[in-house]
């Protein structure tokens, strides 16, 4: 109970990171569900922060019926307002731990959501459980551990880094979720269980590489102020992260790969 309550303090988003997951869309973001995404199925989405993902998975489905949840009411709101004009879709506060949909959903959904949480295994089942016999359970998810920066960057980011898994390691979080989804989709009884990678690549040839590379300074700008305030770093070791990481940006970057996974499975 101690450890859910650590992580759910720890995952909560600060003011900064909404702006991170605004940006996403089904089509950058969560590719491999649109091979499950047909007009008239019914759609639930865990975790769906403002619902910039979700809207695009009600439009691919429309006219079946699309739910997004998020236990953050603040995000709710603004999805409820920004895409109210979108007949099909709807947004729900809801703790993922307390679902009570069953044998509901035509395709159960969740996007970078289960590495915030202490029990997802016990998040999986209440997945499995809304999903219709016959419907799919899409999970896509990171493993931290296998970041690949070219060339490594400064040996502030890198402890800035280390410190943030740590962080999260401490309050039960999983930082090689990806890795361990398909033995979990298994083990809660899905079955054609698929693995597809999605690893997020981006090298300096992109014209998107410098907003994309940012990322880690912007986790530094947002929530390296809770690592401070949790003692993991000191606040000059998080400025310093965030200022020596985009002059290397500037300078020497050449690449970054975040290992990702897509895992689907069958009811």
């Amino acid at each position: 109970m101690e450890k859910d309550k650590e992580a759910r303090n720890r995952a909560h988003m600060p003011e900064g990171t909404s702006s991170i997951i605004s940006c996403r869309s089904l089509q950058n973001a969560h590719k491999r569900l649109a091979d499950f995404l047909e007009k008239g199925k019914s759609v639930l989405d865990i975790g769906c922060g403002t619902g910039a993902i979700t809207a695009g998975i009600a439009e691919e489905v429309a006219p079946g019926q699309v739910i997004g949840i998020d236990e953050n009411q603040q995000f709710m709101e603004t999805a409820n307002d920004q895409f109210a004009a979108i007949e099909n879709l709807r947004f729900e506060a809801k703790d993922i731990y307390k679902l009570d949909y069953e044998n509901q959903f035509d395709v159960v959904t969740a996007a970078r959501v289960l590495q915030w949480l202490s029990e997802p295994e016990t998040a999986l089942k209440k997945m499995v459980r809304a999903t219709k016999t016959g419907g799919n359970v899409v999970v896509l998810d990171y493993n931290h551990e296998k970041v690949i920066w070219n060339p490594a960057p400064p040996e502030s980011m890198q402890h800035f880094y280390r410190a943030f898994l740590k962080w999260r390691a401490e309050a039960g979080m999983d930082n090689a979720i990806a890795d361990h989804l398909a033995d979990m989709f298994l083990a809660n009884g899905l079955t054609d269980v698929e693995i597809s990678v999605q690893h997020e690549t981006v090298s300096k040839s992109d014209p998107d590489f410098q907003q994309k590379i940012d990322i880690w300074a912007k986790v530094a700008d947002s929530r390296g102020h809770q690592l401070v305030k949790d003692g993991y770093v000191s606040e000059k070791e998080r400025a310093l992260a965030v200022k020596e990481y985009r002059e290397w940006i500037q300078t020497t970057a050449e690449s970054m790969e975040m290992y990702l996974l897509a895992v689907s499975g069958v009811r």
